[in-house]
């Protein structure tokens, strides 16, 4: 071991590694709840950020949010289950910015439904949203990346990728963001030679508008005491609890970390 400089001593200070000035990201479903989330997070910390949305008034609405901070934003309106969407809106971060960093693949949904009841319709919009859409945002940014040497792709997953939820029935979303975690893995080790790192955040039930709404639903407000029971911390997320982790993965502070999921979910999975 070379002695002569102690990085430890000498190397950029630590605080400074979480820093993403001169970074540039995208956030797919950036237009609400977590993604929302993620966006500020992420310029906060110095990067420019994309907010990507298949409905462009709330990537607009988000983009607004984020010029009061003085963070540079592009709103992209992309459909993640088409490839020439995905592309498009590769290019436009590209044509703006000249590189893409960070990338955090979000857009996602999740539908409650009895397996014998599901639709085959139902099923394969949560696996070509989820699972399918994932990965083909991860191939494209990864173009972009693999011509600088270096990149963080940090796709959202979920607890649900590790667990069966209960009381609610949702084998597609489950099955589907399980899928996401080893995507994941998978995609860390094919690129890790190549600079870039493929991670994933795994969040638990997490207060967003969507979740709230669904809540006050009859059937929603029947498994709240189940869920608070399974989650040791005894209460749901706030996606202010998920910021530190999206920050920290795209910063170069994990530079060492590829192929990692980190589950954010009161201790629901020690259970």
């Amino acid at each position: 071991m070379n002695m002569e400089k102690d990085s430890v001593i000498d190397g950029k200070p630590i605080l400074d590694r979480f820093k993403l000035d001169r970074k540039t990201a995208l956030v797919t479903g950036g237009g609400q709840g977590i993604g929302r989330a993620f966006a500020h997070a992420l310029g906060e910390a110095g990067a420019k950020i994309a907010v990507v949305d298949l409905i462009e008034e709330k990537a607009e609405r988000v983009c607004g949010e984020l010029r009061k901070k003085n963070i540079d934003c592009l709103p992209v309106k992309c459909d993640c289950t088409k490839k020439e969407d995905i592309k498009n809106m590769i290019h436009k971060i590209k044509g703006s910015w000249g590189k893409l960093t960070i990338a955090v693949n979000n857009a996602g949904l999740c539908v409650w439904n009895d397996a014998e009841k599901m639709s085959e319709e139902i099923w394969d919009k949560q696996i070509d949203l989820n699972l399918k859409g994932t990965f083909m945002c991860a191939q494209e940014e990864a173009k972009v990346m693999l011509e600088e040497g270096y990149g963080k792709i940090i796709n959202t997953a979920s607890m649900s990728g590790h667990i069966v939820n209960y009381p609610q029935h949702q084998s597609a979303y489950n099955a589907s963001k399980a899928g996401v975690i080893h995507l994941t893995k998978s995609l860390a080790v094919e690129w890790a030679k190549q600079g870039i790192r493929v991670n994933s955040i795994s969040p638990t039930y997490t207060k967003t508008k969507l979740v709230a709404d669904l809540i006050e639903k009859p059937e929603g407000k029947e498994m709240v005491p189940t869920w608070m029971e399974f989650t040791p911390m005894g209460k749901m997320a706030k996606v202010t609890d998920l910021q530190g982790a999206v920050v920290f993965l795209a910063s170069e502070a994990s530079d060492f970390i590829t192929g990692h999921d980190i589950v954010i979910d009161g201790g629901y999975c020690c259970l």
